[in-house]
């Protein structure tokens, strides 16, 4: 058996991966929210938005975990038509649950569905991430401990989408992206205790990029990407914002008072 290490540049790894699933996690919920008080392509664009920046966030957060990834007795490369399909279905995977949330008629409907589909897509972007992983070994997984880790994400996914769409304010908005953080790293460290690698001595290259060739450069663009972007969308205004502004600049006499 390969010994494995999941943190072998320290802590570096695991805290820098929890940041960009929360920071990935709070720009898609907080575009999840726009989206739900909008409607027309405006909607449109901002579920789009979201599911990127979660799914994003998610892959971003699961390689730079992986940087930590290392397994004694052989070297890891990656596949990259893989690595790439992983980010692809993620989006993909949670672009569906976040459409549904975000045109569900119902909270409890769109809440479900938006849950279950954005936990799965964590977790496909997950085991599609592993399925990338070339090594001198086979790797195994223990079924238990990966219903588990989908399980995890799926609870956690409903959970923050639930806070985002119930409850108004920063301080929730926050609180919700760390729970999602929360849900994708513990998704991410369950599903590796769930591995077991086989190790076979071999000095046969190995095919696919190593992690630093390949993986550090576009999480490092995608990180950027995520943070600028969650910057840019959390200082524009609302639409109700707005309103609010307006209607605070106009004079007093001219304010219509609403209609109870």
């Amino acid at each position: 058996m390969g010994h494995m290490h999941h943190m072998a540049g320290g802590w570096a790894t695991p805290v820098l991966s929890y940041a960009m699933a929360v920071v990935g996690s709070a720009l898609g919920l907080r575009c999840t929210v726009r989206a739900v008080t909008t409607g027309g392509r405006s909607k449109r664009n901002w579920l789009v938005s979201a599911s990127i920046a979660i799914g994003a966030g998610i892959w971003t957060m699961h390689f730079i975990a992986m940087l930590g990834y290392t397994v004694d007795g052989t070297a890891i490369r990656y596949d990259i038509p893989l690595t790439l399909l992983s980010l692809v279905v993620a989006i993909a995977v949670v672009g569906a649950g976040v459409f549904t949330a975000g045109y569900g008629k119902s909270r409890v409907r769109s809440i479900l569905f938006g849950g279950v589909g954005t936990g799965l897509g964590v977790a496909a972007m997950h085991y599609i991430g592993m399925a990338a992983v070339q090594l001198n070994g086979t790797i195994s997984y223990d079924p238990a401990v990966v219903t588990a880790s989908v399980v995890i994400a799926i609870a956690a996914a409903s959970a923050a989408l639930w806070a985002a769409l119930s409850v108004r304010g920063p301080a929730v908005a926050a609180v919700a992206a760390l729970v999602m953080g929360l849900a994708v790293s513990s998704m991410h460290y369950t599903g590796m205790a769930a591995v077991a690698v086989d190790v076979h001595a071999s000095n046969a290259p190995l095919p696919g990029a190593s992690a630093t060739a390949f993986i550090l450069p576009l999480a490092v663009v995608l990180g950027s990407f995520l943070f600028l972007t969650c910057a840019f969308v959390a200082l524009s205004p609302t639409a109700q914002e707005r309103a609010e502004g307006e209607a605070a600049a106009r004079p007093l006499h001219e304010v219509e008072l609403p209609v109870a």
